[in-house]
């Protein structure tokens, strides 16, 4: 098939206004407090045969884009989450991507099979392809609610794991492979790659890091390009060790977004960007590759019914199980029970035995497509008003400040950009109230567009751009006093402490 110029102008043409619209529809989607999801699925669809008559049929190809997606999206989970803050939840978290995936599995099977009456391979493969949660439905709805970091620290860290031993499950019920080599093989064969996917993510992350640190590249924005292919490398690299890339590429990028990398902000930033257009193109490709004529009231049944399942047995059993390993109050388990969003991430796995020819593997993608399609409109919306009954939303937590770095290469020092966001406490607190590390300093505040060298007794405010050289050897320390006083004002020291 060619592709032509003229071609290329229509697809131009069509897919920057369709970009465009889905980064419009994102306000709207925020203001009702929905994941912009269900918009682009809904554009997809629109697009589709039903709609504009866009024809899109190939599984293999939706099942590739739709991985590579996953891919930068997950990459951008990892560089955009704080180490520091969800590591007291990691052990919940980890918990949650394992034996929580494995009770849902089990529980959503044996549901499927004894009570809808659908075959043990499409009941499996059900219970498989809804066990992991979504990162970007969930944080999309969250990011509206002030929750303790406790709760989003496991929700984040659930939803960047779970992805792996989910596909490796998927994979081996599809080709076949679980059903010729037994259950005990099946289960070590995903130990053996989430294992090996871990591993070899500590290693590019690591190395990166170290790699980064001594690269003088000469434009800012190549390093959040390098970042950005080394997350794609451990992906790869991954796979073709037969490790889990989806593990390999979360920890990696983890490792990367809090290492003392030059320019960690613009690296953020534009993995998010990256991040949003991949989900763009991943949902409504999803959407396009549904067909609605096959949408019969008995999918839409089966379509529910497998959500009440989900929902109100499977996903407060999971829970439950593995809260065993980190006990937390029952209303903390109750929230993280209905925040469970599924999002895109069961479709595209779906698209894994449409690859494979598994049969009735298109009745169990419109039952998928339509669960979460439901589920997401009842579950969404309803998130800050469970938050609030359950007493977990906190009324106000103050944001933290926001940072930037650059290396000073000859002094082995770093320089670190400071904005005073205006919910920071350390709003009305004196520079030498700082009390930095002994090397470090205030070197210049910029104020209104002023530049002006601070004293001791300098007052900062709201607004504020501060830069503090710091020996490289104490820029943690440097930083973690900065975000105390953020936090807790003039007294940090004091209170933490106590």
């Amino acid at each position: 098939m060619s592709f032509d110029v003229h071609q290329l102008e229509t697809f131009l043409l069509l897919g920057s206004a369709v970009t465009l619209l889905a980064v419009l529809a994102v306000r709207v989607s925020t203001r009702a407090g929905l994941p912009s999801l269900l918009i682009y699925l809904l554009m997809g669809v629109l697009l589709g045969e039903a709609g504009f008559g866009i024809g899109f049929e190939d599984a293999e190809l939706a099942h590739a884009l739709g991985f590579a997606a996953l891919v930068l999206i997950l990459a951008e989970g990892g560089l955009t989450t704080n180490w520091r803050e969800i590591r007291p939840a990691m052990k919940l978290g980890v918990s949650l991507a394992t034996i929580g995936v494995t009770v849902s599995v089990a529980v959503v099977a044996t549901g499927a099979h004894f009570l809808l009456g659908l075959p043990w391979e499409l009941a499996v493969l059900l219970g498989a392809v809804t066990s992991a949660t979504d990162a970007a439905a969930v944080f999309s709805v969250l990011r509206v609610v002030p929750l303790p970091r406790k709760l989003t620290g496991s929700l984040e860290a659930e939803s960047g794991l779970n992805d792996a031993p989910t596909v490796v499950l998927v994979v081996l019920v599809s080709t076949g492979a679980a059903a010729d080599e037994g259950v005990l093989m099946m289960l070590l064969t995903i130990v053996f790659e989430l294992s090996a996917g871990v591993l070899f993510g500590l290693a590019v992350g690591f190395g990166g890091a170290w790699v980064m640190r001594r690269a003088a590249l000469p434009s800012t924005g190549l390093y959040p390009i390098a970042v950005l292919c080394l997350t794609v490398f451990a992906y790869a690299g991954g796979a073709a060790v037969h490790a889990s890339g989806f593990a390999a590429v979360y920890v990696a990028a983890l490792v990367l977004g809090n290492s003392d990398l030059p320019h960690r902000n613009a690296t953020r930033s534009f993995s998010e960007g990256i991040a949003w257009l991949a989900q763009i193109g991943l949902f409504v490709m999803l959407g396009l590759l549904l067909s609605p004529g096959r949408i019969s009231m008995e999918t839409v049944g089966l379509a529910v019914a497998a959500g009440l399942i989900l929902t109100f047995v499977a996903r407060p059993l999971s829970v439950l199980v593995s809260a065993t390993v980190q006990p937390m109050p029952w209303r903390e388990l109750g929230f993280l029970s209905w925040a469970g969003l599924r999002g895109a991430v069961p479709i595209v796995f779906t698209t894994i035995p449409l690859a494979e020819g598994v049969k009735d593997a298109e009745r169990l993608f419109d039952i998928v497509f339509v669960m979460v399609v439901i589920y997401t409109l009842l579950t969404g919306p309803t998130l800050p008003v469970v938050a609030r009954v359950l007493g977990v939303a906190r009324r106000f937590e103050p944001r933290d400040l926001e940072l930037e770095a650059a290396p000073l290469e000859r002094v082995a020092a770093d320089l670190l950009q400071v904005t005073i966001s205006p919910a920071s406490l350390m709003h009305g607190v004196e520079v030498g109230e700082l009390r930095l590390p002994t090397g470090a300093s205030v070197a210049l505040i910029i104020r209104d567009g002023d530049a002006k060298v601070p004293e001791r007794r300098t007052v900062l405010r709201h607004g504020d751009e501060l830069l503090v050289v710091t020996p490289r050897k104490l820029r943690w320390r440097t930083e973690e006093r900065l975000r105390q006083v953020s936090l807790r004002g003039r007294l940090a020291q004091w209170l933490d402490e106590s």
